[in-house]
């Protein structure tokens, strides 16, 4: 005689119990590098990450001088919908605001002598909230940096040539990587800058 063991006590048979399911995992993704031969090509590059970033994110800038950091923060400025000419190399003003879609905060630490100078200018206010920060000479300040963050290190190949390399330090700045990624490859080669029409 069969058991019914499996049965409920109204005769049916028990609903199968699905196993938990398991928490998805962030994706890892890795650096991306690539070669800019133009400051065109910078730019390009920092279109599209503009075009894909949604708020609170920190940019951390690395590379020696004339390495196109600030050309690269242009790129970003017009890809969040603010006028690309009013970023300009902040060396000798810490922060630089300017807004688009989202507001940027345009930083240069290449003057800062200690986190105690760097922290009395109240750049840990820029860290939350909805304000894009895009630093240059980020390694001044490390300790201050968000955990989650882009790093982008730009480096000379030859004269004109530039090596840029993207990395993600958390999940927020991977998928902002994914997507820059993503924009980047669908992007044309030339940009087209807009300009505004006037009627006469």
């Amino acid at each position: 005689m069969r058991s019914n063991k499996s049965l409920h006590p109204n005769g049916t048979k028990p609903a199968k119990t699905q196993p938990p399911a398991a928490k998805e995992s962030a994706a890892v993704v890795l650096p991306w590098t690539l070669l800019s031969s133009s400051r065109q090509q910078t730019d390009r590059l920092g279109q599209a990450l503009g075009r894909t970033l949604r708020g609170g994110e920190t940019i951390a800038l690395y590379g020696p001088l004339g390495a196109g950091k600030t050309a690269l923060v242009r790129g970003i400025a017009q890809g969040l919908g603010a006028a690309p000419e009013a970023v300009t190399s902040p060396t000798f003003v810490v922060i630089h605001e300017c807004h688009g879609r989202l507001p940027l905060a345009h930083m240069d630490w290449y003057r800062i002598t200690s986190l105690r100078e760097l922290e009395s200018t109240g750049v840990m206010e820029y860290f939350s909230g909805q304000t894009v920060t895009a630093i240059e000479w980020a390694d001044k300040g490390l300790a201050l940096l968000p955990q989650d963050r882009i790093e982008i290190t730009l480096s000379h190949r030859a004269k004109q040539s530039r090596a840029i390399q993207l990395n993600a330090t958390g999940p927020m700045s991977g998928k902002v990587l994914a997507r820059t990624r993503q924009a980047h490859r669908r992007m044309p080669n030339k940009i087209s800058h807009k300009k505004r029409i006037t009627k006469s």
